[in-house]
């Protein structure tokens, strides 16, 4: 039998993701088996503009009592539920080398998009969203003045299959003492490459990604979207800013509102896919907070969608994911260009 050259895009193999130093294995020729595992209900996105049930729309009641002011643009707030608090109090348990644990102090927030109930970032203008991007940037500035506060994680969850319990278009900032596991594996791969070449990684993985076009989806000034070479997520996207920003506070206004524009554009290509509300987790990478200087972060912002073949396929993590490495079916390739050439209007507005 004659020996065929190895073709990544179509045969099995593992990429490595340099941003954590660990590996993903591919296998572009699954992608065509036929489904016959678990479908997801249809997911109708019907909400009003205002509902008096949800304790998120203005002038309602949350359930510590506290009213919602009639608030018109985005609205933030200390979590009623908040996973980490500031009056934690200080302690630790270790018992030899394998128990070990401490306390945690931080602050949680939540921030409504918009008054409307059913208004959810693509179909959001660039001004009002970029009114969001000026809410995260004061609320990164204020936080980061805590001392005692290592990290600012500004994340949105998007629909009920993302674990999000209130379809109420939101977002959540978790500012904490320690700086958490994802980020400490980014910020070490990040150091140890800045320390060799003096410049930041993302810097030069975006030079190369620009000069291959194979993967990236949209660009603009400021930003460029595109489908990491390692994603894990069937189509996960990565936003990476083309100036070597370390965090948001660093953005003016020309900034923030390219980036207000490459948010819509990615969320409106990821509802025209399956034309659904596509659910995600989405979260914005930067520097630690703990007074430091990080000249090796490059701020960027991960999209984590798990919808695979149609609105009803989800991508679940499971067996081999959960107890070796993390594995994909759909190329990153394949992604980036399904993604690339779907429009940018709405599917609502065509």
């Amino acid at each position: 039998m004659e020996q065929r050259e190895f073709d990544f895009k179509n045969d099995t193999h593992r990429r490595f993701n340099p941003l954590i130093g660990e590996w993903v294995l591919v296998s572009p020729h699954r992608a065509k088996r036929p489904w016959l595992g678990k479908e997801e209900e249809d997911v109708v996105e019907n909400h009003p503009a205002y509902d008096s049930k949800c304790y998120l729309c203005p002038g309602n009641v949350r359930a510590n009592g506290i009213k919602n002011p009639d608030y018109t643009g985005p609205y933030v707030f200390d979590n009623d539920f908040a996973a980490i608090r500031m009056d934690c109090p200080d302690g630790k348990y270790e018992e030899g080398e394998l128990f070990k644990t401490k306390s945690e102090k931080g602050i949680c927030k939540v921030v409504c998009f918009s008054p409307k109930h059913n208004l959810t970032i693509p179909e959001m203008s660039v001004d009002n969203i970029k009114k969001l991007i000026d809410i995260w940037q004061s609320q990164f500035s204020e936080l980061k003045k805590i001392t005692s506060i290592s990290n600012i994680q500004i994340f949105e969850n998007k629909g009920s299959v993302m674990g999000c319990s209130n379809p109420h278009p939101h977002c959540q900032i978790w500012a904490q003492e320690s700086i958490p596991v994802e980020l400490s594996k980014e910020g070490c791969c990040m150091k140890q490459y800045y320390s060799k070449h003096k410049r930041t990684l993302l810097t030069d993985y975006l030079t190369l990604e620009l000069k291959k076009k194979e993967r990236i989806v949209i660009e603009n000034e400021h930003f460029v979207a595109l489908v990491p070479f390692w994603a894990v997520w069937p189509y996960e996207i990565m936003i990476v800013s083309k100036h070597e920003y370390q965090d948001i506070t660093q953005f003016n206004d020309e900034v923030k509102k390219d980036f207000a524009e490459m948010y819509k554009k990615v969320t409106i290509m990821y509802d025209n896919l399956f034309e659904t509300s596509f659910p995600y987790s989405a979260g914005i990478h930067q520097c630690p907070t703990n007074g430091e200087q990080y000249p090796e972060w490059h701020f960027h912002m991960h999209f984590y969608p798990p919808l695979l073949r149609s609105a009803k396929v989800k991508k679940f993590m499971v067996g081999y994911e959960m107890l070796a490495e993390p594995q994909r079916d759909i190329s990153a390739e394949i992604s980036a260009e399904i993604l690339r050439n779907l429009s940018k209007i709405h599917y609502k507005n065509i």
